[in-house]
């Protein structure tokens, strides 16, 4: 899958670390930024994951802040982009499973690295559950 990235200052190692992830698991990553904990906004690097996934240059997206908040609101002003916010294993099973998000937040002052490579698989590997659902995702992305 090819899966666009990107991170505040606060969000950097978790980037570093999901990159290392991912590509170990065979996906490709876009990194969108930051390159290191020095300060920034993180509109200048999260707006171009989810215009990356809005696009279809690539499937999927990960923001990550320090709370994940900003991030996933960011992205979620992108037409086409449903972010998630994920916090544990539930969220992140339910943003794919009800919500076909495609786009992940996590906040790395929020959880532990392990339990973000937990979120991070849960949200790749939980497929979406159409049916119901999908005419109402399609109806809010004609919005």
């Amino acid at each position: 899958m090819r899966i666009a990235i990107g991170s505040d200052h606060a969000g950097f190692r978790y980037k570093e670390m999901f990159k290392a992830h991912l590509t170990a698991l065979g996906h490709e990553v876009k990194d969108f930024g930051t390159d290191s904990e020095q300060p920034v906004d993180y509109p200048l690097f999260c707006r171009p994951v989810a215009l990356a996934v809005a696009s279809g240059d690539t499937e999927r997206g990960i923001v990550i802040g320090g709370s994940g908040n900003g991030e996933a609101m960011v992205a979620n002003r992108v037409k086409g982009v449903r972010a998630a916010l994920c916090w544990n294993l539930e969220s992140a099973q339910l943003g794919r499973h009800h919500n076909d998000a495609n786009v992940l937040s996590v906040g790395e002052r929020m959880v532990s690295e392990q339990l973000a490579i937990q979120i991070l698989d849960a949200w790749l590997n939980t497929p979406f559950d159409g049916g119901r659902h999908q005419r109402r995702i399609d109806e809010i992305d004609a919005v």
